[in-house]
């Protein structure tokens, strides 16, 4: 009978679609709406949806060849259960009305209820509410979706959906509310996180150290990447995705879009030359993993600071992101955490470095929701928030991620069993083949 549950509970969701269907409401005109700036959000929510692509071949590249497929479906999977999820009432946690700024309202845009129609959300009011909607779904995917290096060749399928499921709802809405809804915490303490920063990178990065500390290591560690070439592949599909996820956080077709879209540009070209110059000075060889690794760790790194910052500073921020990410990923390497791909230090790292330096270079030249600039032009304020700001959402993204991680295993075994890890999980979980 427990096979047929997962099935029993799509038909429910079903039903309950079939009959809470909204119609369009607010057929007037929207004097605000703006036909450019629509035009780039749906661009932009496209580029950002391919990320996650990308980061399966980015993945899945890594892995041995037995795992690629599992590895590479981790990602995929995302994109259809958050979204589900999302329209269920995950808009409405992270972005429904403000309940002690710390979560949404999970009716307020309970299956889409009230984003049909003319109608905008109030913090961006020249595209409509349900593009807004699915521009920010994307960064719901992608999230869970960057934790599944950590565990990569060791989890069960089942166990992960549900794990994901209770990451999303406790864990990515509430950061999400808290720092982009205007009357979120973050949000109202000063924190500045342009794209994703602490949202998205922080928030995964310390879920995979979570991960990888609970699950504890894999049999085999030493493994040979199975297709350095889909690394490359996945790296470019990601850079691509990255101007949506960067330039498409500006709310429209202006300036800001521009600035952010060469912040991005050059912060990840500086760090893939950080990376591997930095490789060089250790004596090793520049090589195209470190090169694609590098230039994801400036994205993620980025992100954070993109539309606050100078295009010089995003050099500075890219080359100070990929040094240290690099010094942690041989910290990691001498420990015993088994985090596969390295996701805590280039995303969670990374992420980390973007929001502290964003707090340093800020400035309101270039944003004018900057209301304090940065400490390298003499003031504190941001600097310190963000300080604050980076302890305790550490502090509740990992901590949280373990209790999760925790109350999944009770729910289902997270962890195969060691004959279906030898095999591969392509074959043990999957029954498929490379």
């Amino acid at each position: 009978m427990k096979k047929y549950l997962p099935f029993v509970i799509l038909i429910i969701l079903c039903v309950i679609g079939l009959f809470t269907a909204t119609v369009p409401t607010g057929g007037g005109e929207n004097p605000d709406l703006n036909t450019g700036d629509t035009a780039w959000l749906l661009t932009s929510s496209a580029l950002v949806l391919i990320m996650t692509p990308g980061l399966a071949f980015f993945y899945g590249g890594m892995v041995s060849k037995k795992n690629v497929i599992s590895t590479m479906l981790q990602s995929f999977i995302c994109m259809c259960l958050i979204t589900v999820i999302w329209v269920f009432f995950g808009f409405s946690l992270a972005f429904g009305e403000d309940i002690g700024g710390i979560i949404g309202n999970p009716s307020t845009f309970y299956m889409m209820s009230g984003v049909l129609g003319n109608a905008s959300w109030v913090a961006l009011p020249t595209v409509p509410i349900a593009l807004f909607a699915m521009f920010q779904l994307k960064f719901a995917i992608i999230t869970p979706a960057l934790i599944t290096g950590a565990f990569a060749e060791r989890v069960k399928f089942n166990s992960f959906l549900i794990f994901i499921t209770l990451f999303s709802i406790f864990i990515y809405s509430p950061l999400a509310h808290a720092t982009w809804h205007p009357e979120g915490i973050l949000a109202k303490f000063g924190v500045l996180d342009f794209a994703g920063g602490t949202v998205v990178h922080m928030s995964a990065g310390w879920a995979a150290l979570a991960a990888a500390i609970y699950l504890k290591g894999r049999i085999n560690i030493s493994h040979n990447p199975a297709r350095i070439s889909y690394v490359i592949l996945g790296t470019a599909l990601l850079w691509f995705g990255w101007f949506g996820f960067n330039a498409g956080s500006a709310g429209g077709a202006n300036t800001l879009a521009a600035y952010a879209f060469a912040t991005t540009t050059t912060a990840s070209s500086a760090a893939a030359l950080a990376w591997i110059f930095f490789d060089i000075v250790r004596g090793k060889k520049p090589s195209a993993m470190g090169t694609c690794i590098g230039a994801v760790v400036g994205l993620v790194a980025i992100t954070p600071a993109a539309g606050f910052v100078s295009i010089p500073h995003s050099i500075v921020i890219g080359v100070v992101a990929a040094i240290i990410s690099n010094l942690v990923v041989i910290w990691r390497s001498k420990t015993n955490i088994d985090d596969t791909l390295d996701v805590f230090p280039c995303h969670g790292v990374g992420g980390m470095v973007g929001m502290v330096l964003t707090g340093v270079f800020a400035h309101n030249s270039i944003n004018g929701v900057v209301t304090d600039n940065g400490l390298f032009f003499g003031e504190t304020k941001l600097f310190v928030a963000h300080l604050v700001a980076l302890v305790a959402v550490s502090v509740f993204a990992f901590f949280g991620s373990l209790l999760l991680l925790k109350i999944t295993d009770l729910i289902s075994p997270i962890r195969v069993h060691e004959e279906a890890e030898t095999v591969g999980l392509d074959r043990s979980q999957h029954d498929e083949e490379l």
